[in-house]
């Protein structure tokens, strides 16, 4: 089969290579993949920011067709369309597994990280951690939520933020736009969202967004500040530590930034104001089987809609380059049959 793995010098880029996969044990399942998207973590594999990790087989936002089964496999069956997502596998027995919080687990299994991903024309996964996609969803589109959209969804979560409250968006690229679509159509947030790009500003204001801010023109902080009295929740998808110090800024009182994006880099945080006014910071790691399960659900009921374009599996660095450059909107989704 045809896989996209990383290359020997960790130089950012993947190499297209002929792979076979082991037999599949008995509580996993082998998949054929249909799609899987490009995600600026996969930049991160490549270039072996948290770890080399040559030869592995990217991708964490896999979708496709179960074609064969273990023999203690009672979660799923032949024919069934399921993730090949980030959360991978958790030990089952700690304390984040037993209480809603698998993600943190010590043990924890990761897509393309330690174990291979979803990036090639197979893959195996294991039963019980594979999410049932809807069957009114769009592949396409479920391929984006597997991460970008179960990542942002969690984030809102953890931002606490109310219906008709404020939540500052940072970054209206892949990851921004759906954390809109989300905040708006189900969490019924009032929008802000702060970016460079006018063009995805645009965007950002199409899907709902009641104020967007230029941060090449603007202090996004002040303008938040002055406009509502402060955000009562920010989630952070800019890979610019930049847009972490101006959200904690933009926060009024008792306000929460959920952390998501992953520059390789450090935040300033004034301690006065994080202890007077009661801010929390707090990092938001993509999401559980039941919050995927929940951001599949929505995205059947067409509250949310990924911006997705489909390439081939041989342009994938050209696609890394293109992300790089910012020149990407919505998302990009590797079709394995093209």
């Amino acid at each position: 089969m045809k896989a996209a793995v990383v290359r020997d010098n960790s130089d950012g880029y993947v190499d297209i290579v002929e792979k076979e996969l082991r037999p599949i044990k008995s509580n996993e399942a082998l998949v054929d993949v249909e799609y899987c998207g490009v995600c600026h973590t996969d930049l991160h594999v490549a270039s072996g920011d948290f770890g080399e990790k040559p030869g592995r087989i990217i991708g964490h936002e896999g979708i496709g067709i179960v074609r064969e089964i273990g023999k203690d496999v009672d979660s799923l069956k032949i024919g069934d369309r399921v993730s090949i997502a980030w959360f991978f596998e958790g030990c089952g027995r700690c304390e984040y597994c037993t209480t809603g919080r698998e993600t943190f687990c010590r043990s924890v299994q990761n897509a393309e990280y330690t174990v291979d991903g979803g990036m090639a024309e197979q893959a195996i996964v294991v039963a019980d951690y594979a999410v049932k996609v809807p069957e009114n969803l769009d592949p396409v589109q479920a391929s984006s939520i597997t991460c970008a959209g179960v990542t942002t969804y969690k984030a809102i979560k953890v931002s606490k933020v109310h219906p008709g409250e404020w939540l500052a968006i940072y970054g209206a690229g892949g990851l921004g736009n759906l954390a809109i679509q989300y905040a708006k159509n189900v969490f019924n947030a009032k929008i802000i969202v702060v970016d460079v790009n006018d063009d995805k500003l645009a965007l950002a204001k199409k899907l709902g967004a009641e104020i967007t801010i230029n941060s090449l023109h603007e202090d996004p902080a002040k303008v938040i500040q002055e406009k509502c009295g402060g955000a009562h929740g920010a989630v952070v998808t800019a890979v610019a530590k930049a847009a972490f110090d101006s959200a904690v800024d933009c926060l009024r009182a008792d306000g929460v930034l959920a952390a998501v994006a992953l520059p390789v880099d450090t935040m300033d945080l004034s301690i006065p104001r994080v202890v007077l006014d009661g801010i929390q910071v707090v990092g938001s790691l993509v999401g559980t089987r039941a919050d995927l399960a929940e951001a599949f659900q929505f995205g059947a009921e067409g509250k949310v809609k990924p911006i997705v374009q489909t390439r081939a599996l041989s342009e994938v660095n050209d696609i890394i380059d293109e992300m790089r450059a910012g020149q990407i909107e919505g998302r990009m989704v590797v079709d394995m049959k093209k």
